[in-house]
């Protein structure tokens, strides 16, 4: 959205604001939708795959270009951190299945539960079982990976996060995201979310900060990335 981007930034500074100094190292933004050259697997400490206006049903080429790759590099022992259309396009590409989400729109501050697994998962290191986050999405994995565990829902969102082997990491919500961003997402919204039998106003009125939400973001750098980088 342009009134935020211009506030706040495109995702990868909003996640780079999220992250702070728990990465020190170089950071490389690749927008994937060109014909940019895509870095060797022993170049990279670790990648996060942000959000996006696009849908994994548009089945676009750069999508299975990207997916193709996140696939490859993660074969390599690359970590992977996908957040929302990138949660997606992961699961996607592993063989999972993306669709319209058949409970509906997910916007706004939400409830995150975790599997026991997960809240013993160093992506969820310091977090509550049960923890807020920002989310603002219409598809959905509805089927996950055959080899993917099974790590969080939502009440909207069966399929919220999950993991796959020791490095691949994906979670349907923007743990970037604060209440003020999330705030101006659904206000720009509002004829969508009420034209869909929501409540703007409620909507609006449990938005709060999620303040474990950009541990992700740090625990991913300090405990997947970095264990890339030292190798």
């Amino acid at each position: 959205m342009a009134s935020v981007a211009e506030r706040r930034g495109q995702y990868p500074e909003i996640i780079r604001e999220g992250i702070r100094d728990a990465w020190t190292g170089d950071v490389r933004v690749i927008d994937v939708r060109t014909d940019e050259a895509l870095p060797a697997a022993d170049a990279i400490a670790g990648i996060i795959v942000t959000g996006s206006s696009h849908s994994v049903t548009e089945q676009a080429p750069w999508m299975k270009r990207a997916g193709a790759f996140l696939r490859a590099v993660s074969e390599d022992g690359v970590p992977v951190l996908g957040l929302c259309f990138g949660h997606q396009l992961i699961a996607d590409a592993f063989g999972g299945r993306v669709e319209k989400n058949p409970r509906g729109r997910e916007i706004g501050t939400v409830v995150l539960e975790l599997s026991e697994e997960a809240a013993a998962d160093p992506l969820y290191r310091g977090c509550a079982r049960a923890m807020k986050i920002q989310a603002t999405h219409v598809d959905s994995v509805v089927a996950l990976p055959k080899d993917a565990r099974l790590f969080a829902t939502t009440s909207l969102d069966p399929h919220a996060a999950y993991a796959i082997g020791e490095r691949v990491r994906c979670v349907q919500l923007h743990p970037e995201l604060d209440a003020d961003i999330i705030r101006a997402y659904v206000e720009a919204r509002r004829h969508l979310i009420d034209g869909e039998g929501l409540s703007t106003d409620a909507l609006l009125a449990n938005i709060s900060e999620a303040p474990d939400a950009p541990k992700l973001l740090r625990n991913f750098v300090t405990h997947f990335a970095r264990i890339s980088a030292r190798e």
